[in-house]
Formats: structure tokens, sequence, C-alpha cells
């Protein structure tokens, strides 16, 4: 199967099937061109896809990756931004490997087919020249060929005519000798250059044409090789980062597999918990007895004969105070006569810290007492880890300044040992204070743990006391609530601390209201039947004065005597821009 002897007549046509041939690789090279791009724009917007989601520094969305499903997404994110890097790792390969290799082959493909179909013109040009030669020798031989034969008709009509003179007669026939001897001339000329030609054209046909043809069906042979070389290349480059791609999968599948409920679950148990116990049962209270304690202005009632403890603040039931909670208002309750003597007393003594002095927006406490126990523990333990970690760091900068001071010491052409000093005074100083630090902060959370639940019992209002020195304070305190959350003390300790009690909500009652900064409304019906919260009514409108620092609480006001805790998730809150402490959200 040869071009030059089955197409000897079709150089047009492979001329014209060449160039398509070229047209066809161009185009193939246009769209590898076009696929690397469109791989390099995928793997851009998956890494900006990964880069998007990624959780910022310092915000909270950092926080919430502790969870097993964020890290599992945290991990497909980054497995994410591995696979765009394989996406460009093959756009590299398809330019490197086939693109550059096919660009250069295409010129040079170009540049051969050129030559080959010059020589092609080439012979073409000789043998069309040879072929009019032999076209005009013809027409000369037949040309005198006819002159010869009329000259031999006019010599035989001259010969035969008796008036003409015997000297036409002789010229007629020298003419016609002359003639014929042309005609030879031109039988013998036009002989030699057809087999001129035919030699030419048996040389073109059988040995030129055939030899350009073969040249031409090997350049375009080699021209499909190449491209189906390619096209094999085309498909190694992706197979090649197959494996990779599919341990990135794999890993999203390992991460996925990680996912723990339990472990989220007791993550959030461990983020939310207050430490605080439940509210005891609320004892019924008989108001149809008479009231049968007197109280005067030296004395108080002795009598212990009652089975339960006298209703104390306004009538309302005794039950366990929730954490910073203000009490109602109530405009009824009246002054004891010694209440002087009890302020006094508090006078006396280390101040009781009030939590509604801590505004919103202020600074926490150093101790974070105004946090439940359970995330004041956990507060208290990442101060101390931190310190922990930071006495590391200096300890270790105090380790490598003393082995430069030796060296120094046994090499002093390399420092001076004593510009050392000062930094490392500095450094032991800088550990001292750390360590101080922590040993109050390990103070604090070892204060903390004594008090939590599972080392002891928990009072949910002991976060409104510190530490109290005094016997007297002590003893008011333990003496004022019995574990089932009643007053059963002696006559004369309940008169006590029922004064105190009466002095110390009046310290809270003489405060400055808190200012509205919002207003919210009721989603849902809330039956408020613990101390400090208030019930609401779904589609009830209030105001809001403290939002919610993060227990599931919020602090609303019905109207000047009337204000308490709601949970967040029973009200919608519209926070005023404007107000003094209101948080902008976006």
């Amino acid at each position: 199967m040869s071009w030059g002897t089955e197409l000897w007549d079709q150089f047009d046509n492979l001329e014209k099937h060449t160039q398509w041939g070229i047209d066809i690789l161009e185009k193939y090279i246009k769209f590898v061109k076009e696929r690397t791009e469109i791989e390099l724009s995928y793997a851009k917007q998956l890494r900006n896809l990964s880069k998007k989601y990624q959780p910022k520094k310092n915000s909270k969305e950092e926080e919430e990756y502790r969870y097993t499903a964020c890290k599992a997404f945290l991990s497909t994110l980054n497995e994410m931004n591995d696979y765009a890097g394989q996406h460009e790792v093959v756009s590299e390969n398809l330019t490197s490997q086939i693109l550059a290799g096919l660009a250069r082959y295409v010129q040079e493909l170009k540049q051969e087919r050129k030559s080959h179909f010059h020589d092609g013109r080439k012979a073409q040009q000789h043998i069309e020249t040879c072929w009019k030669q032999l076209e005009s020798s013809k027409r000369r031989f037949e040309r005198d060929c006819k002159e010869a034969d009329r000259a031999q008709q006019y010599f035989e009509k001259m010969d035969a005519d008796i008036n003409v003179t015997k000297a036409d007669v002789e010229k007629a026939r020298q003419q016609a000798q002359v003639r014929h001897q042309m005609a030879e001339d031109s039988k013998a000329d036009y002989s030699s250059i057809l087999q001129k030609f035919n030699h030419e054209q048996r040389e073109y046909y059988h040995t030129h044409i055939p030899h350009i043809f073969q040249k031409i069906q090997e350049m375009e042979e080699r021209r499909i090789v190449r491209l189906g070389e390619s096209m094999k290349t085309y498909a190694e480059v992706d197979r090649q980062v197959i494996p990779i791609i599919g341990k990135c999968l794999d890993g999203i599948v390992k991460a996925a597999e990680c996912i723990d409920e339990k472990t989220d679950s007791q993550l959030v148990i461990e983020a939310y918990k207050s430490g605080f116990e439940p509210p005891g049962d609320i004892e019924f209270e008989d108001y149809t007895q008479p009231m049968k304690r007197t109280v005067s202005e030296n004395s108080l009632s002795n009598s212990r004969g009652e089975g339960k403890a006298e209703p104390k603040f306004g009538g309302k039931p005794k039950g366990k105070l929730w954490p910073f909670i203000k009490k109602n208002k109530s405009p009824k309750q009246q002054k004891e006569p010694l209440s002087h003597r009890f302020n006094e007393f508090m006078t006396s003594k280390p101040k009781i810290h009030c939590f509604r002095s801590l505004k919103r927006g202020g600074a926490a406490p150093e101790d974070f007492s105004n946090l439940p126990p359970e995330q004041r523990r956990k507060k208290l333990q990442q101060k101390v880890d931190e310190l922990n970690r930071e006495i590391q760091k200096e300890m270790d900068q105090r380790e490598a300044i003393t082995k430069m001071k030796d060296v120094y010491l046994k090499n002093p052409q390399m420092g001076d040992p004593a510009s050392l000093d000062h930094k490392l005074t500095e450094v032991i100083q800088n550990i001292d204070k750390l360590r101080l630090e922590a040993q109050k902060f390990e103070a604090w959370l070892a204060e903390v743990e004594g008090r939590l639940p599972a080392r002891g019992e928990q009072r949910r209002q002991s976060g409104l006391y510190d530490a109290q020195p005094a016997p007297a304070v002590n003893n008011c305190a333990q003496a004022r609530e019995s574990p089932d959350g009643s007053y059963t003390e002696e006559q004369s300790q309940e008169s006590e601390v029922k004064v105190l009690a009466t002095d110390f909500d009046d310290e809270f009652d003489d405060e400055e209201p808190l200012p509205a900064i919002g207003t919210c409304k009721a989603l849902y019906t809330f039956d408020g039947q613990n101390e400090g919260t208030i019930s609401v009514v779904e589609g009830e409108t209030l105001y809001v004065i403290e939002e919610d620092k993060g227990d599931g609480w919020t602090r609303i006001r019905r109207n000047e005597d009337e204000e308490g805790y709601v949970p967040t998730s029973y009200v919608e809150v519209y926070l005023d821009k404007n107000a003094k402490g209101a948080k902008t959200y976006i």
C-alpha cells in the first residue's frame, strides 16, 4: 500500500488532506490548552472555596472546631485544598508533556510538508515542459508533412502540363524535394523528442512522484502516530494523579468516620455546664393560719413552734436563688427597726460583692467569679495551662541564654558573657512573676474544684460571696438556709439574718435600675416559677435590660416593679444600636 502507486494522479487531493491533518493537530493542541486553563481555574476555585470556609483565627468559629463534626469538615477543606493541587499538577503536566512538544512538532511538520510538495510541483512542471516540447515538435512535423505533400502535388501537376516549360517543372521538382527533406527532419526531431518525453514521463510517474508521495505518506503517518501518543499521554497525566486524589477522598472518608456524636455531646456539656444544682421543691405555705409572730423595736420573737419558716421578701416562696438575679422590688416591704445595727455590722466586715454592678461590656473579674462554677473552673484551668506554657517558654529561653553564656566563657572571641547577664536576669524575673501568677490562679482553681458538686454540696447562691474570714458571717451564711431550702434557725439568729437580708436587698434596691437596651417579643408562653424568673405570654412585648451572657437566659422588664430572667430561646430580641452597651450585629 503506497500513495505513490495508488494515488499517482491525486496530487491536489493529497495536498488538501495533509493540510487537513495539520489542522486536526492544531485543533487538538487548542483543546489541550483549554483543558489546562480549565484545570487551573477549577483548582483556583477549589482553593478559594476551601479558604472561604476555613475558620478565622482568634474568632468564635475557631472554638467551634473542637467538635468532631467540625474537625471532619476542616479535614475535608484541607483535603479539598490538596485535591485542587492535583488539578494544578494535571495542568502543568499537560503543558509540559503535550503542548510544548506538539507546538514544535507542528512547525516542523509544516516545513516538511512544504518541502515535499515543492519537490512535487517542480517535477510536475518539468513533465509539463517536456509535454509542451513534444506538442510543438509534433505540430511542426505535421505542418512540414502537409507542405511536402502540397509541393509534391504541385510538381506532378506541372509535370503533366504540356504547356509548362521545362524550367518551371524543374523548379517545382526541386521545391518538392526541399519540402520533403524538411518533413523528414521534423519527423526525426519529433521522434527524438517523443522518446525523451516518454522517458521523462516514466521517470515522473514511476520514480519521482512515488518517491515524493511516499515521503508525504510517511510524514502523515508520523503525524497520526504522534497524535495517538499525545492522547495516551493525556490519559496518563490524569491517571498519575488518581492515586493521590483517591488518598484525598480516603482522607475525607476517614475524617467522616472519626465523627463521634457522644464526644460532641460531652463537649456541649463541658462548654455550657454551669455547675449549679437544680432548685429544690418549694414548700407549701399555709396562709390560712394566723401569723402569731410579733415584732418589736427592741427584741425579736423567740417562737419556734411553727413547723415552717416565715415567708420573706414580699411573701414569695424561698427557693434556691438563681445566680446574678436582682430581686423584684416590693413597695410594701417595711424595714426592720434594727436595720441600722446590721448596717454597722455590714460596714465592719468585708463588703459582699454585688454582681449587678458588673455592667455589660465592663472588665470581667480576674478570678472569673462572674461565671458559673463549672465555666469558671474551665476558664481558670485554661489560664493555668496558658501560664504554664509561658513559664516553660521562658525556662527554655533561660536555658538557651545559659548555654550561650557558657560558650562565650569558653570562647571569649565569640562574645562578651557579661552582655547576657541583663537578659538572663530579666528572664528569671519573668519566670518568678509567671509562677506567682500561676500559683494565684491554681489557688482559685483549687477553691472552685472544692465547691463543685462532685466534691461536695453545691450552693447555687455561693457565687454572690467571696470567702469571708470572720466566723460571724460564716455562721450567718450557714444558718440562713437548710438543705431543703427552708429557714430553721434559732429565734435570735433568725431575726438577725432577716434584718441582714433586708439590708442586703436594700443595698441592691438603692442602685439605679438598669437602662433598657432594646425590646423583645415573646415567642412562647413561659411560666416563671423559680426565684428571679418572670412569666411571659406569647406575643407580649417587653424591655431588654441585659443580653444573654452565654448561660441561655436574658433579663427583661415589664414595668418598674416587674423584671426577671426568661430563656433566650423563648424571646426574639431587638437591640437598640444607640443604647449604651448594646452590641451591633451584622
